[in-house]
């Protein structure tokens, strides 16, 4: 019994530690795509951080819109910090090794930012819904405690639900097998390591995924089936023009982010299942947080503007 037991314990050892595979990436092309990704990185902070501190120093952008505009761009910046640097550093490292606690930490931090962006595309579509459908009680609707209200919350349920799965996370053991073949640590490729029964943790991702996921993108549709319905009582060249000038912008921003997140987790192939989930997660976790500065920038007079305005107050350039 006692050798029973002792066999049981070697085999369920604690481990210290996790090896990222990383990325799919021939030896002899390493380089030239660790130079890509650093660009990519470094776009994304400051794409970012240019439209943090427009909205801040320019006055005219102290609206709803662009309040959350800001958070997201800040949501984006984290998101992308929390696997980019870590990525970088293995393409150039011999050792691809992550530290259990630090493992869980990554893992934490990518649910909360993913949720937040999730979550702060409710409120800014819900903001354009409003914008459109009531135009003259626009400012009385979207005051600023409901926009603080509304971040606030964003960030109280993404704290619950990153936590939650992190506390389900750390009750499980691992064995010998601490080669997670990702580039950073997925909680899918976490739970596949375990030799514990994840049968409750598979549950919880089921049912907080389908809230967290299903229910943001159902209320994002729901807000735009009603600014379309609005917008088709009354049709005009201008009214179409206005609204797709209003919600193109967040309409291209959340096609990219739930495009992929679908892409990803509902439609499942069988064949070459890591490739496909490695690229679909660089997608959403480098891509499209270096998409959405561009997005908002070339699409938006306002952040134009702004960006000349700034400049030419800081003599950057010659204004007339």
């Amino acid at each position: 019994m006692s050798q029973m037991q002792g066999t049981t314990e070697r085999n369920q050892t604690a481990i210290s530690q996790f090896l990222l595979l990383g990325l799919p990436i021939p030896t002899e092309h390493q380089h030239l795509f660790y130079a890509l990704f650093l660009a990519m990185y470094l776009t994304t902070v400051l794409g970012n951080l240019i439209i943090i501190i427009l909205i801040h120093l320019d006055s005219h952008l102290h609206t709803p819109m662009y309040f959350f505009l800001s958070n997201l761009s800040f949501s984006d910046l984290c998101f992308s910090s929390v696997t980019m640097p870590k990525l970088l550093q293995n393409m150039q490292s011999q050792d691809p090794s992550i530290p259990y606690a630090g493992c869980l930490a990554q893992m934490y931090f990518f649910l909360f930012f993913a949720d937040l962006e999730s979550f702060l595309l409710v409120a800014m579509a819900y903001d354009r819904y409003v914008a459109i459908c009531f135009p003259l009680h626009y400012m009385s609707i979207m005051s600023p405690r409901l926009c603080v209200s509304l971040v606030l919350l964003s960030w109280v349920l993404t704290t619950f639900h990153a936590m939650l799965h992190t506390l389900l996370m750390a009750r499980l053991s691992f064995c010998e097998d601490n080669v997670i073949p990702h580039f950073f640590c997925d909680m899918s490729a976490l739970l596949k390591l375990s030799c514990s029964d994840t049968y409750v943790n598979e549950l919880v991702i089921f049912v907080m995924g389908s809230l967290i996921l299903v229910i943001p993108f159902v209320l994002i549709l729901v807000s735009y089936a009603r600014i379309v319905s609005s917008i088709l009582k009354v049709p005009s060249a201008r009214g179409i023009r206005k609204a797709f000038s209003t919600c193109g912008s967040h309409l291209s921003v959340v096609s990219l982010f739930y495009g992929t997140v679908i892409g990803l987790y509902l439609c499942p192939s069988a064949d070459n299942s890591t490739v496909k989930e490695t690229v679909m997660a660089m997608m959403y976790t480098v891509v499209t947080p270096m998409l959405n500065p561009f997005i908002y920038s070339l699409r938006n007079r306002d952040m134009k503007g702004a960006l000349i305005s700034v400049l030419c107050k800081k003599k950057i350039l010659f204004c007339l």
